[in-house]
C-alpha cells in the first residue's frame, strides 16, 4: 500500500494519475498547502523541502520517497510499468521526464505566480515566463509531431508532462499553434486513469467554475506575499 500525500497541483496529478495508470493501491492524505501544514515538523520528516507530493511505501517498512520526478520512477520500477527495461528506451523516458522537471515545472510554476498570483502586476516578469513556457511548449509540439508519445510507448514521462500542459491556460497561454501538442493533451484526458488521477485529492475545473477560482487566487495570493 502507497500512502500519498499531495494537493491539487500539477506536481500532485503526476502521481495519483501514475498510481490509477500502474492500478496499486493507495490512500490519499491532503495536505492544503494554502494553509501551511507542508511547512510543519510532520510533514517535513517526509519531505525536508516542504512541497507535496510525497509517499510512503507501507509494504518497504514505511520507505519515503520525496520530489515527484523521483516518485515516479520509483513506483515506476516497484510496478514494472510506465519506463522501458532497456537502457536506451528507459534513458529516453529518462531525459523527457527531466527536461519536465527541469524546464516546464519550473517555468509554467513562475508563470502561474505572475500572471494569476502575484498581487502586483510585473508586465515584464509575466512575459519572461509566459515566452519561455511557450517555448518549452513548441518543443513538445515538435517532438509530437512525429511521435505519438514523448518517448516510445506512453510512460511517465507523459504522465509528468500533461500534468502541467493540461491547465496551460492557466499561466495564460494558449496552443492554438501547437496541433501536435493540443492532439496529445486530448489523448491523455480521454485516458480514464488519468481524468480519475486529476480529481485526487478532489476535483478542479477552474474554467467552468469562476468562483472556485476566484477562491483560489485568493488564497494563493495570500501565500505569495507570506
Amino acid at each position: 500500500m502507497i500512502e500519498l500525500y499531495t494537493w491539487a497541483t500539477p506536481n500532485g496529478w503526476k502521481v495519483s494519475a501514475a498510481l490509477e495508470e500502474m492500478g496499486m493501491d493507495y490512500s490519499v492524505h491532503p495536505i492544503d498547502i494554502n494553509t501551511n501544514i507542508q511547512k510543519e515538523p510532520d510533514f517535513l520528516a517526509l519531505n525536508p523541502n516542504g512541497r507535496i507530493p510525497a509517499i510512503v511505501d507501507k509494504d518497504e517498512d514505511d520507505f519515503v520517497v520525496f520530489e515527484s520526478g523521483a516518485i515516479l520512477v520509483y513506483l515506476a520500477e516497484k510496478s514494472g510499468k510506465l519506463l522501458p527495461s532497456d537502457i536506451k528506451g528507459r534513458s529516453e523516458v529518462i531525459q523527457w521526464l527531466m527536461f519536465q522537471m527541469g524546464g516546464l515545472g519550473p517555468m509554467q510554476g513562475q508563470a502561474h505566480v505572475f500572471y494569476r498570483y502575484f498581487p502586483e502586476k510585473i508586465p515584464v516578469a509575466i512575459e519572461r515566463y509566459q515566452n519561455e513556457t511557450t517555448r518549452l511548449y513548441k518543443v513538445l509540439d515538435t517532438r509530437l509531431a512525429d511521435h505519438e508519445y514523448l518517448a516510445g510507448d506512453f510512460s511517465i514521462a507523459d504522465i509528468a508532462h500533461w500534468s502541467w500542459a493540461r491547465i496551460h491556460y492557466w499561466a495564460g497561454i494558449e496552443l492554438d499553434d501547437m496541433p501536435h501538442l493540443r492532439r496529445w493533451i486530448d489523448q491523455l484526458e480521454a485516458r480514464p486513469a488519468l481524468e480519475k488521477g486529476a480529481k485526487v485529492p478532489h476535483e478542479t475545473d477552474y474554467r467552468d467554475n469562476p468562483e472556485l477560482a476566484a477562491e483560489l487566487i485568493k488564497k494563493a495570493q495570500n501565500m505569495v506575499t507570506k
